[in-house]
């Protein structure tokens, strides 16, 4: 049977001469920290003071042991990297054995019977980006760094929430693998699933020392209790298992994720093992429909036949050193993903192919995965040495990764055929190469080849034609970025894209985020910390001109400040999604940029790179809950979506009452609705409950109690902060409709009395889990957007909601959870008090 030796210890980094210990999986950037050789990144302005590291070559290296590449009743010992970052020599006692330039990839290299020092030598992916780009010529991108001409995760480089902190290091693990006659050399399972069968058709190729060369071997497979053998005397081989009675594996919400264990065993002629390999499987069937209609083309998830309006987050390495990511940081972000209640994650293709664990977690969780080819925003070039190295990739990852049953999308690159089309690369490239032919020739064959089982698209976004516009709302995918960049939320009401897989709104991380990364700086919206993890073009000013548009922007008031921004990011990406799921079928998904962060910054992210959560967090569980009440703003004034995205159908009365400012009611109305399942019902709203358009003193309210769940308390991540059933389960849904911007409606004065309480009503302030009070906020007035900023209450403290409206009268009950004892000990009204926020008049 092969042996395997893992190569995790006894590395060093050399560094001015000097060796340091070096951690493997790791980087150079981690080492030297851990070395105290370069201040943390992370922190202040220290990203400028370590630049100089992605600029020079760095050297790693430990012993190889005799012992370990003997023979040794093997015939063959592979040096076996899952991944280098990036160009690399590598070679033992000054013997060269290979050179490497594609982090996304891994390497094996042939060291029988070597001995001595093995060396990984790395250059500056700075010098090897200039050394390709000399050979290629020069091509456009978004940003002014060498990306395109090495294939390396590009927001290495730096992004728009990114820091430029190139790494160079064996991010991912090494080891040895002894073995003889033959081995495992490639395994594809496609899994299909007809009537209740699936079949899994195992495609195996082996490798063969000299020694096995024709010898008959034998093949054995197994998943849920059936067996299928065959013998070989070559090097390819196709096993068949037909598995009667299936259970379908679904996205989350539309049912259970049953995983089969596939086990393929590669034997001897006597029956002995030589080679195995195992993962889990599920069975079902995808396929995005993009049949043209009335509206335009559209692009819409069938999964098991049934037609799935995507609630979606973009996700971008969790780390700038993806290396530090593991697979308990991997589950737990995954976990609170789903407890937003999306049932779909896009890879960005300027970050990595993730770990294996990242796509067993999202099998569990039953959160469906579009998976990007690692290309963006930049004109690429086709010629060598970069276009083997992509073929190689693509076949490498596709092969790693089609086993998983939630991968149900390989899209060819982000924005490069927009870019191409409108951002003035025609001109520029002469007719030089810019990644066309990756996309719409090269990766098309390979899925094609490789993973038939699932779909391809050509880019995000990508209208299915260039007889379009390739970002054309009307057809196929969609990019929404004017309303960000140049517009008001409400623009995100103007179109009716087919799918969104782009749009977003910014907002500062957490207060006790920031105050961790900018130790010691005063904050302020312009303080040199804040604008130094600012890395949007423009970004603050998008940020003012998104809150001056809706309340008075404040001045010498960084808290303030900092709440508006965060409820205008909250609002923000909450009238876009209420829009868009309030006209399915029309529009079938929505992916919101983004859910995470890789380092403490001002950003898009729902998470922030702390790991908090921003009030968008829990924006997003109301919005994408199974049932969801919206009023929609028109010409005609505003009307009710009663969007019910459950298997069952939904029964409701929903209360409308048109309100004053100070609580009182002008109008009431109930209605008997009734919404069947997957679907949405739309009603005007009638003409006596309308405020009118002008009115900076009358407001529309519209309640809904739901009458059943589809998402269980146990999808809710423990210790995410997020309330099970919030938006959804036993929790009053509400919609309002203020006709005139806050900054010129009539807001009382907010009034409101706060209490603290134990949980465990025993008094001993600990609460069932321990570390918890509930606080209780009543309102005695119009209390807008209540939030409680549980960070400052204690850093590590999380709560159960975000924004709240409050009506005279009403109550919320919030849970804080993660809080020390000396900070429950000094918790009052006073200090909660401290901590809340809510608009408040001009």
């Amino acid at each position: 049977m092969k042996d395997v030796i893992r190569l995790t210890e006894g590395w060093s980094l050399h560094h001015d001469g000097t060796p340091l210990p070096a951690q493997v999986p790791g980087c150079v950037h981690t080492d030297l920290l851990a070395a105290s050789v370069i201040p943390d990144p992370y922190l202040g302005l220290n990203e400028r003071e370590v630049a100089w590291v992605g600029r020079r070559a760095w050297t790693y290296s430990r012993a190889l042991d005799p012992q370990d590449t003997a023979a040794d009743g093997h015939e063959r010992t592979d040096l076996v990297f899952d991944g280098l970052d990036t160009a690399a020599v590598i070679s033992v006692d000054g013997r060269e054995l290979g050179r490497t330039r594609n982090m996304h990839r891994r390497h094996r290299f042939d060291v029988t019977g070597a001995s001595g020092t093995l060396r990984v030598d790395f250059a500056s992916a700075y010098d090897e980006a200039a050394a390709v780009r000399a050979r290629t010529g020069d091509r456009p991108n978004v940003y002014p760094e060498p990306f395109q001409y090495i294939r390396k995760m590009a927001c290495n480089f730096g992004w728009d929430w990114g820091p430029t902190l190139v790494t160079a290091g064996i991010w991912r693990p090494v080891r040895l693998e002894r073995w003889s006659t033959a081995r495992l050399a490639q395994v594809r399972p496609l899994v299909t699933v007809a009537d209740g069968t699936g079949r899994v058709e195992i495609h195996v190729t082996l490798e063969r020392t000299a020694r096995g060369e024709g010898r008959r071997l034998g093949l054995r497979a197994s998943v849920a209790g059936v067996e299928a053998r065959t013998e070989t005397d070559g090097n390819d081989a196709v096993l068949t298992l037909d598995v009667p009675g299936v259970a379908l594996w679904w996205p989350r919400g539309y049912g259970d994720q049953p995983l089969y264990d596939l086990t393929l065993t590669l034997l001897d002629a006597t029956g002995e093992p030589l080679d195995s390999w195992e993962r889990r499987i599920g069975f079902r069937t995808v396929t995005v429909d993009r049949s043209p209609d009335e509206h335009g083309t559209g692009f819409t998830f069938v999964v098991n036949g049934e037609r799935i309006f995507a609630r979606g987050v973009n996700w971008i390495p969790d780390d700038a050193f993806p290396s530090r990511i593991t697979p308990e940081r991997y589950r737990t972000r995954l976990r609170q993903t789903a407890g937003t209640g999306a049932d779909l994650v896009r890879i960005w293709g300027g970050g990595i192919y993730e770990d294996d664990a990242f796509y067993d977690a999202c099998d569990e969780l039953g959160l469906m995965v579009w998976q990007d080819f690692l290309f963006a925003c930049a004109a690429y070039p086709e010629e060598q040495p970069l276009r083997g190295e992509v073929e190689a990739e693509a076949r490498d990852n596709v092969v790693r990764l089609m086993s998983h049953p939630s991968l149900v999308l390989w899209n060819g690159n982000n924005e490069n055929l927009w870019g191409f089309r409108d951002w003035d690369w025609e001109p520029e490239l002469a007719g030089d190469s810019w990644g066309g032919g990756y996309y719409l020739d090269l990766l098309p064959r390979v899925v094609a080849e490789l993973d038939p089982t699932r779909p391809y698209t050509v880019s995000g976004p990508w209208s299915g034609s260039w007889e379009h516009h390739p970002n054309d709302p009307a057809h196929g995918t969609h990019h929404s970025w004017e309303v960000w960049n140049r517009q008001d939320y409400a623009e995100y009401r103007a179109s009716v894209p087919r799918f969104v897989a782009e749009f977003g709104w910014q907002a500062p991380p957490a207060t006790a985020t920031l105050r961790r990364a900018l130790p010691g700086e005063h904050l302020a919206p312009d303080s040199p910390g804040m604008l130094h993890h600012q890395k949007a073009e423009d970004g603050n000013g998008k940020l003012n001109r998104g809150i001056a548009r809706h309340f008075a922007l404040p001045e010498d008031d960084f808290d303030r400040w900092h709440y508006l921004a965060q409820v205008v990011q909250a609002r923000a990406v909450a009238a876009g999604i209420e829009h868009w799921r309030a006209h399915w079928p029309r529009c079938a998904g929505t992916v919101v940029w983004q859910i995470n962060d890789c380092w403490p910054v001002s950003s898009w992210a729902a998470i922030d790179g702390d790991g908090r959560l921003k009030p968008l967090y829990h924006e997003l569980r109301r919005v994408y809950a199974d049932r969801l009440v919206t009023l929609q703003p028109g010409t005609e004034g505003p009307r009710l979506a009663v969007v019910n995205q459950s298997a069952d159908p939904w029964h409701t009365r929903v209360a409308l009452r048109r309100l004053r400012a100070d609580g009182s009611a002008v109008e009431e109305s109930v209605r008997e609705v009734s919404v069947a399942p997957r679907s949405v019902t739309r009603l005007a709203v009638p003409r006596a409950l309308v405020p009118d358009a002008s009115s900076a003193k009358e407001f529309l309210v519209a309640d809904a109690r739901p009458d059943a769940d589809a998402r269980s308390d146990a999808d809710v991540p423990a210790g995410s902060g997020a309330r099970p059933g919030t938006g959804s389960g036993g929790e009053t849904l509400r919609s309002l409709y203020f006709p005139v911007p806050d900054k010129h409606f009539a807001y009382p004065a907010p009034r409101y009395d706060v209490t603290v309480r134990d949980p465990a009503g025993d008094g001993s302030g600990t609460g069932a889990g321990g570390g918890s009070v509930e606080v209780v906020v009543t309102a005695h007035t119009l209390v807008r957007d209540l939030l409680l900023q549980p960070d400052r209450l204690g850093p590590d403290a999380v709560c159960d909601t975000g924004l709240r409206t409050l009506l005279p009268g009403e109550s919320v009950r919030v849970r804080v959870d993660g809080l020390t004892a000396a900070e429950r000990a000094g918790l009052d009204a006073d200090a909660v008090r401290a901590a809340l926020f809510c608009v408040e008049p001009v």
